[in-house]
């Protein structure tokens, strides 16, 4: 595996050897060890998968009190995959990282702690995967709205079908920093 920073410390690109022959394809989707070598949280607790249709768009979601680090990745379709960081105190508070993630490249994408997350499909349909360094608490879900201008994410074309919690929520300036999680 191969571990690349992004512009954001702590989201972490990571790009699997795929191996093919006639027979398809294999390769080691994670690995606790090269996790370890590379500082990422390898303590996982749950898994997720979301089947989403073109257009789709869930997010941006984050935890306060029971904060997740999350590995994601789609093992169907493409998406546009997005992380914003939260941590009150940090250098890159309200800026945010995007990266397409496919079926054809298997790459993944770890979002610790102290991040926002959302995606956007962009094919006819989409699984989406991840792990979860928590658990997911329902009283303690939260989240930023997909088009806060401030965050000036390029989202791309197309209709966003969206749910009614994510259309309801709030634009970053519009939450008390003072709950939003520290950066370290």
């Amino acid at each position: 595996m191969r571990f690349e920073s992004t512009k954001i410390s702590g989201l972490t690109k990571i790009y699997p050897e795929i191996h093919k022959d006639n027979r398809g394809y294999f390769f080691e989707s994670f690995k606790e060890n090269e996790f370890i070598e590379n500082n990422l949280e390898v303590n996982f607790v749950q898994d997720n998968q979301a089947k989403s249709s073109k257009g789709v768009l869930r997010g941006l979601h984050y935890q306060l009190n029971n904060p997740q680090g999350k590995l994601v990745w789609v093992t169907l379709g493409k998406v546009f995959d997005v992380a914003v960081d939260i941590r009150r105190g940090s250098p890159t508070f309200g800026k945010a990282v995007t990266t397409i993630l496919d079926d054809k490249s298997h790459m993944r994408f770890y979002v610790p702690p102290g991040f926002a997350h959302g995606y956007y499909v962009l094919s006819d349909k989409a699984i989406f995967s991840y792990k979860c360094t928590n658990f997911y608490h329902p009283e303690d879900d939260y989240g930023i709205k997909w088009d806060d201008p401030l965050i000036k994410i390029e989202w791309g074309e197309g209709d966003k079908i969206i749910s009614k919690k994510d259309a309801s929520l709030s634009n970053l300036n519009e939450i008390n920093e003072d709950i939003l999680p520290v950066f370290s």
